[in-house]
């Protein structure tokens, strides 16, 4: 299945815990914290030391005050993603701009309890709000008015962001209609002219993004950081270069599986295209792989598809003959949890939701979920329409949700995933739930065949969304980390984007690029500031957690097979790990869902071969690589 890469809530930006494994102790009273400013006059440096109940009561009031702005922040970004205006994003940026001063302010406060043996409530609070933003500010409030603009302004700009080509006389096409285009023809001029399309609305971002990054890493410093990606790699407790390392590791372990993959696909769209558009051992046009960003290659499953007419996937046309709206669509996807044994959601979460694109005016309709207030007041914000991609994400969605509804009581320093990564894969883990089985029994499917054809069918379409993403996953914070190091320089912005492209995905740009396009701005992430390695940690996560709630449900098959749906054993499992939130460091909360403590990619591994097996032998005799 194909579930469409969201981000959680924007505005609750935390960067949680540690990777595995890397020095991380879990008894450890202090968690490890970020390097730090020094007392910045004589008269701090001299004040008496502080005391364990002065550090209480200080992140008790730090809590409460994140409580209420992060909520009027959050309100504003609501209203700003559904309704997009200029007032309405100048009344998100003014409370961005609060959202920096405060935080900045008391970040350097809570470096007088550096080095204090606290208790391991307190520490955890003070390390989590030493990492709590993604965006810290400049200490000079013209550069942190300067800052918030440009944030807000980028994200509008993406929100509002179309293609209004001369033949269509006036009319221009969306996000969603260009997408739709990626994802259902098959001409070639018809796909360049909707990737060019599209791909043209970031170019104005270019400046300002040069100076978003000049002003984020100044605010990075004034907290103690080298730059903004350093902060951004020490939410994981461990040294940025150890976490750097880390991923490459995980990436070490996946590697060879997308190698496969790429190569099967390239000979594939080959034989559609012709070796004129995909030559021998070369990488392949981001053009035609089915999805903006190449970053998903379910869209081009009718082109590989192992052996056509031997099992029925199409959820789509299902819900289009079932006329299944969008409100039904995600009241099936909340049956999915409460067969688990949670909770319903809350009446509010219907009357507040944006399910749909509502007519007349211009918002983000990137998928996301929100818990506006930071209090129960959940939500999600879709456009949805009747097909696959959107009745995943929908359980990909709901999976945030839930989450936020098992911690909302929580303290709000507390009120995330255990790391980012946690609260992506948790959304992803229950969409691998979404078997061909579970289709057939809330009736989308009429037949399931059992026999390695159909299997093979159905783990392909798998493997186009969740092996093609790993790289993809990966590359976006990389080219964002070198940027934010200054290893990149605004001068050679967008080369550097599609060397890293090509170097960890093998995908090229389908027509030639130069420094005047900014190429990175056409993914929402990149204007969002949304941190991206989190996708790629879940995309590790999420089958490290189905196995391990599968063997809760007592299922005894092959991985890829098993839906926990309906087991109130797995959903016991999974609301003591959702319940913990961040309070404690993650392997901890690795260790109550999944008996281990370290990030491994065994499971992935486990789930696809079998169609791996498949893949193996029709490359024989490719040239594969690029």
């Amino acid at each position: 299945m194909k579930p469409y890469r969201t981000a959680f809530r924007r505005l609750a930006p935390f960067a949680l815990a540690a990777l595995a494994g890397l020095g991380c102790e879990n008894n450890a009273q202090n968690p490890p914290a970020p390097a730090t400013i020094a007392p910045t006059s004589t008269a701090a440096a001299a004040a008496p030391k502080p005391t364990a109940d002065e550090a209480r009561g200080f992140v008790d009031r730090v809590d409460g005050d994140l409580k209420k702005l992060w909520t009027t922040s959050s309100r504003a970004s609501w209203v700003n993603q559904t309704f997009i205006t200029d007032d309405t994003t100048l009344l998100s940026a003014s409370t961005e701009e609060a959202n920096m001063e405060y935080l900045s302010r008391v970040i350097a406060d809570a470096t007088r309890f550096d080095g204090m043996q606290l208790p391991e409530d307190v520490a955890r609070k003070l390390h989590l709000l030493k990492v709590a933003s993604v965006l810290p500010a400049p200490a000079d409030p013209a550069k942190r008015a300067e800052l918030a603009q440009i944030a807000a302004s980028l994200q509008a700009d993406y929100g509002k962001g179309k293609y209004c080509p001369e033949r269509l006389k006036g009319k221009c096409m969306t996000l969603d209609e260009l997408s739709n285009v990626l994802a259902t023809s098959r001409n070639p001029d018809e796909l360049l002219e909707a990737w060019t399309g599209w791909h043209a609305i970031s170019t104005p971002m270019r400046e300002r993004y040069v100076r978003f990054a000049e002003l984020g890493n100044e605010g990075a410093r004034a907290i103690g950081f080298k730059d903004l990606g350093a902060l951004w790699r020490s939410g994981y407790d461990m040294p940025p270069e150890a976490f750097e390392a880390e991923t490459e590791r995980l990436w070490g372990q996946v590697k060879t599986l997308y190698d496969e993959l790429h190569c099967y696909v390239r000979s594939r769209l080959r034989k559609k295209y012709g070796a004129d558009k995909i030559a021998d051992k070369a990488p392949i046009p981001a053009h035609l792989l089915g999805n903006m960003w190449a970053q998903d290659w379910a869209n081009i499953y009718d082109l590989v598809e192992p052996y056509p007419g031997q099992a029925s996937l199409d959820v789509t046309k299902a819900l289009k003959d079932k006329k299944v709206d969008a409100k039904e669509m995600v009241r099936m996807g909340e049956r999915f949890f409460t067969s688990l044994g949670l909770e319903p959601l809350p009446p509010t979460f219907w009357d507040r939701s944006m399910f749909t694109r509502p007519p007349g005016r211009d918002v983000v309709c990137h998928a996301s979920a929100w818990d506006v207030t930071y209090g129960g007041d959940i939500r999600i914000k879709m456009c949805i329409e009747p097909k696959e991609e959107d009745f995943i994400t929908i359980h990909h969605e709901l999976g945030h949700d839930y989450y936020y509804q098992y911690y909302y009581k929580m303290p709000v320093l507390f009120q995330a995933g255990a790391n980012d990564g946690f609260h992506e894969g948790i959304g992803d883990t229950i969409a691998l739930s979404v078997t061909p089985g579970y289709l057939k029994t809330i009736g989308l499917l009429n037949e399931v065949k059992d026999d390695p054809k159909a299997e093979a069918n159905f783990l392909m379409k798998q493997a186009l969304a969740k092996i093609a993403f790993l790289p993809f996953g990966l590359l976006i914070d990389k080219w964002r980390w070198d940027v934010f190091a200054g290893k990149v320089k605004p001068e050679g912005y967008n080369a550097a984007w599609w060397d890293l492209r090509t170097k960890y995905q093998g995908v090229a740009a389908p027509v030639a690029r130069s420094e005047k396009d900014f190429d990175p701005g056409a993914k929402y992430h990149v204007p969002a500031n949304t941190p991206y390695t989190r996708y790629f940690l879940a995309h590790i996560y999420q089958f490290q957690f189905h196995r391990a709630l599968c063997k809760a449900a007592g299922y005894k098959g092959p991985l890829h097979k098993c839906s926990i749906y309906g087991s109130k054993e797995a959903g016991e499992k999974l609301k003591a790990m959702l319940a913990m939130g961040a309070s404690k460091p993650w392997p901890e909360a690795m260790f109550a869902l999944s008996g281990q403590n370290v990030a491994d990619a065994s499971a992935l591994v486990e789930y696809f071969q079998p169609v791996r097996e498949f893949i193996q032998s029709e490359i024989k005799g490719e040239t594969c690589g690029w």
